[in-house]
């Protein structure tokens, strides 16, 4: 079936997480991406972490899927000619270099907008294209401290921690592919032509961690840290293990679903006391309900408490390894877990599930340079040319070219 971005093209210059996960997201859609690299300076992703069992990096494999490797210096005057043809006839431009790298070079976004009216430019930096911080260089765990993430995770007797994955450069990937579907549907109603979105590493978290900033303005109340329990603990929940040593989440997000699990955790005498009546009046005794949760938690095993908090339709998840989410029924249903022929390494499949224009895996990271030739024919560049350029070290090209 034909994805529904399938005549969406896309020119990546990006590198690491940020862009390359905004352009695979929409990838596994049907869009085009071109992702070009310089030929003598590929994305670091295929080289950092694991290496699968053909020398690859399982990093590159995913940020890489679906998309043509173009190997070209478009910082050269030939680059920067044949950037300009591929712009031509773009929809969308992906950059995450720092403020000011594309207009030293040349390609700035009115000099991109003068080759093509119509271009969507997303341009990803630590702190957004303008402002006092413009040009202070960041990284994702320096947005994750910005943003106040690291402040709200730990304990509170303990230092500010980062999560256990690039939730920065995660959540500004996802951001990203959305600021370009909104700029295309602008376009496409005839709000606007082509127009910059600008998006800051720290601003993704600071929308989708959106509480604290209307908690602290509104109501005066700082949101802290609290080790195995929610910063504000409006709502009874928590980490907890059993006695056959299962960590699990517990969590109630209504007053109905409350008393569910208070009931479940220490029958009527803990549901029907007045001082849970709601979550308003929970909240201010929520050290109790915490302690209750955890003591009936710890003295039965994870068969205990799933058999009790089934009988009162209340909620826990066990906490799942890697291996455990790999092999999830659940998660194996829903397809999820995904490769092509002939790889052995697996992805996360494309979300969200569609019923009519689903996404697709097509491939996964192809090698430096794998799609050069075919895509300098395509701009009617010939054989010829294609040589002389890989002579002057302006283009790399692959031996091994894989067909589509």
């Amino acid at each position: 079936m034909t994805g529904p971005l399938h005549q969406l093209k896309i020119i990546e210059l990006g590198h690491v997480i940020a862009a390359p996960l905004s352009t695979a997201l929409l990838s596994d859609f049907g869009a085009d991406v071109i992702k070009i690299e310089s030929p003598n300076r590929t994305d670091m992703m295929r080289d950092l972490g694991p290496k699968a069992e053909d020398g690859v990096g399982v990093w590159w494999k995913t940020l890489g899927r679906n998309k043509k490797i173009l190997s070209l210096n478009w910082k050269s005057d030939d680059g920067r000619d044949i950037l300009r043809k591929l712009v031509e006839s773009a929809d969308v431009l992906v950059e995450n270099f720092r403020p000011g790298v594309l207009e030293r070079a040349g390609v700035g976004p009115d000099t991109l907008h003068e080759w093509n009216p119509d271009l969507i430019i997303l341009r990803i930096s630590g702190y957004g294209q303008d402002g006092p911080m413009r040009d202070v260089p960041a990284f994702g765990r320096a947005a994750e401290a910005f943003s106040g993430l690291a402040h709200l995770t730990g304990f509170d007797d303990g230092p500010p921690m980062h999560p256990g994955f690039p939730a920065a450069d995660g959540t500004t990937g996802l951001m990203g592919a959305l600021g370009i579907m909104l700029a295309l549907f602008a376009r496409e109603k005839g709000t606007a032509r082509g127009q910059v979105v600008d998006l800051a590493v720290f601003e993704a978290l600071l929308r989708l961690m959106d509480y604290p900033v209307p908690a602290l303005t509104g109501a005066n109340h700082s949101p802290r840290r609290n080790g195995l329990r929610q910063p504000m603990d409006f709502a009874p929940g928590g980490m907890f293990r059993t006695s056959d040593g299962v960590w699990l989440t517990v969590s109630a997000g209504s007053a109905e679903t409350a008393q569910r699990l208070l009931r479940a955790v220490g029958g009527d005498a803990l549901a029907d006391d007045p001082r849970f009546a709601t979550l308003a009046e929970m909240s201010q005794h929520m050290s109790v309900v915490f302690d209750a949760i955890n003591d009936f938690v710890t003295q039965h095993t994870l068969a205990e408490v799933e058999a009790e908090f089934a009988r009162h339709d209340a909620v826990a998840s066990r906490v799942l390894s890697v291996e455990e989410v790999t092999t999830n029924d659940q998660v194996r249903y829903r397809g999820d877990i995904v490769s092509v022929e002939g790889e052995q390494t697996q992805v996360v499949g494309p979300v969200p599930h569609m019923s009519a224009t689903p996404g697709e895996l097509r491939w996964l990271g192809r090698a430096p340079g794998a799609d050069t030739r075919s895509i300098l024919r395509d701009l009617g560049i010939d054989d010829q040319q294609i040589a002389a350029l890989s002579a002057a070290g302006l283009v790399g090209l692959d031996g091994g070219e894989k067909k589509q």
